[in-house]
């Protein structure tokens, strides 16, 4: 599972998660996420700004309800992704779309 970043993201060195893990996060009230059956692609959808997300990064906003902490959604994608590198790369993922401000 590599991520792709996202348009406009600052790129983090590949060091350990700065993430927060009782951090539980949800989507900024501003954005939502919806699929886009025509590109086959998960969007956020912002103000005047549409984000097309790519390979695993809609299922793992998904995972973002406000309910689960960093850990948890960790967890839940290394459960169905036993090989991929979750636990490195969805952190400082949710760490990226948080200092975009698209997750609170």
């Amino acid at each position: 599972m590599t991520l792709t970043p996202t348009p406009g993201s600052h790129p983090q060195a590949a060091s350990a998660p700065t993430s927060d893990p009782a951090w539980r996060p949800a989507l900024a009230r501003h954005v939502l996420l919806r699929h886009d059956r025509v590109r086959g692609a998960d969007l956020l959808v912002l103000p005047e700004r549409v984000v097309v997300l790519h390979g695993p990064a809609g299922s793992i906003v998904r995972l973002c309800d406000g309910e689960r902490d960093v850990r948890g959604i960790v967890d839940e994608l290394a459960a169905r992704h036993p090989d991929a590198p979750v636990a490195a790369e969805v952190p400082l993922f949710l760490d990226r779309l948080r200092e975009e401000g698209w997750l609170r």
